[in-house]
């Protein structure tokens, strides 16, 4: 794509929208529109990107055109706008329901106009547009150069490209999201009907159940609005559904007659069906060891600092590890932490160095030495830094004292008061004379 292309994304303000906004902000000059104009001016500011009320007025000028809007509006939406796009841009919706866009792209925009149905497969929670899957639908004669703009694009931003049509992409997604987050959902509410403590019920889990058990909260967690929307949108969706129930109760009724056999067959049956017998048992296996990874290394770590990211509200919590049980860690600073191993990342020694630094006081030291005069500060900086609780340095004043020797101030800072002595020990050691 042309370097700072402008890119007007319609329902800028969340989900997905919000996400290309503040992720793609530096490679286009990026306007995002709401109905609601006061969130609409706080995102803009927040995101410094562009902001309009108006859907028809901010595609003036726009090179790209991004429909990012509920799948129940999507098609109106579409219609309202693409009859006014500039000659010559390009229009994308980011929906995770392809058929049905399509053909509204197809009916409303001009035939000088470039469309190109588009599903990123991931959500906004995602850190960065790396290594994420992008499934690109492009419609015969409408896509002109910009497909292979397009494509370039993600390329370069590592990102792995899916091409396909609207209708296969919709079969596939009826099994990749709907089924799955019908199956996750349905689950879910069985538990509930069987008024099942869930927190109890992980003290009796095997790392299977407790992987399966997050995979289903994660998606009831999010919003049950579009969750609602994929499965009812998705007409390929419907088939899926009425399919999983009915070998549901036929499986069930298997059990129920005492038919060993013929259960047995069936599941033999599917088994061979997924084909990747030997991959999904390394994957799912290293899935599972990760669950016990961190607690092995925290427990290992038990007295020692560590720092610890809660992947919930992504504070940072750094203290002494004092217990260590199969769910849970507690960290010792000014008062204990006690953090749900499996929502937390373990930070590495040079970011917990790097949070003392920004959130701790710091406490500063002047130190002066005699030293011969031909040393170079330089080096000498270097090796100051190299004393373990050193976070900063600098020579603050040299002043001679003879012909060979010369006073060199240092100023320094530490995380502790206590730290000053170890420093003094360390300099005396290495045969520095402290003034």
């Amino acid at each position: 794509m042309n370097e700072k292309d402008n890119m007007t994304i319609i329902g800028g303000t969340r989900g997905l929208g919000r996400w290309i906004a503040e992720h793609l902000n530096n490679d286009f000059n990026i306007t995002i529109t709401s109905r609601n104009e006061t969130s609409g001016l706080e995102v803009a500011k927040e995101l410094n990107v562009n902001y309009s009320n108006d859907n028809i007025e901010a595609i003036q000028n726009a090179d790209i055109v991004i429909f990012s809007v509920p799948i129940d509006h999507m098609a109106d939406t579409i219609r309202e706008v693409a009859p006014h796009a500039p000659e010559n841009s390009l229009l994308m919706d980011v929906c995770s329901v392809k058929t049905e866009p399509a053909e509204a792209l197809m009916k409303y925009a001009p035939e000088n106009v470039a469309i190109l149905p588009c599903h990123p497969m991931f959500g906004p929670r995602v850190p960065s547009i790396k290594r994420q899957i992008v499934v690109l639908t492009p419609i015969e004669n409408r896509s002109n150069k910009w497909l292979e703009r397009v494509k370039k694009y993600l390329t370069s931003s590592e990102c792995e490209i899916i091409i396909t049509t609207p209708k296969e992409h919709d079969k596939y997604m009826s099994i990749v999201q709907g089924l799955t987050h019908f199956s996750f959902i349905t689950l879910a509410s069985t538990i509930r009907k069987l008024h099942i403590n869930v927190e109890r019920s992980r003290s009796f889990s095997s790392p299977v159940y407790s992987l399966m058990l997050d995979m289903v909260s994660r998606v009831v967690y999010q919003n049950p609005y579009l969750y609602y929307s994929i499965q009812k949108n998705n007409k390929e969706t419907t088939f899926a559904r009425e399919t999983l129930v009915k070998e549901a109760i036929y499986l069930s009724k298997l059990i129920n007659d005492g038919k060993e056999e013929d259960f047995v067959k069936n599941m033999v049956e599917s088994s061979e069906h997924l084909d990747d017998r030997e991959e999904s048992l390394i994957r799912s296996d290293k899935a599972i060891g990760m669950l016990t990874e961190k607690a092995n290394i925290l427990t290992k770590s038990i007295g020692k600092e560590m720092g610890l990211k809660d992947l919930n509200d992504e504070n940072i919590h750094v203290g002494i590890v004092k217990k260590v049980t199969s769910k849970y860690v507690t960290l010792e600073n000014d008062c204990e932490s006690e953090l749900k191993i499996s929502n937390i990342d373990i930070l590495s020694a040079k970011e917990v160095f790097e949070w003392k630094k920004n959130n701790l006081k710091l406490e500063h030291f002047d130190l002066s030495v005699s030293l011969p005069s031909g040393c170079d500060e330089k080096y000498l900086i270097k090796m100051f830094e190299h004393i373990e609780c050193v976070i900063d340095v600098e020579i603050t004043g040299t002043v001679p004292v003879s012909d060979s020797m010369t006073n060199f101030t240092f100023n320094y800072t530490t995380f502790k008061k206590e730290d000053r002595n170890y420093v003094e020990e360390y300099v005396k050691g290495i045969g520095w004379k402290i003034n």
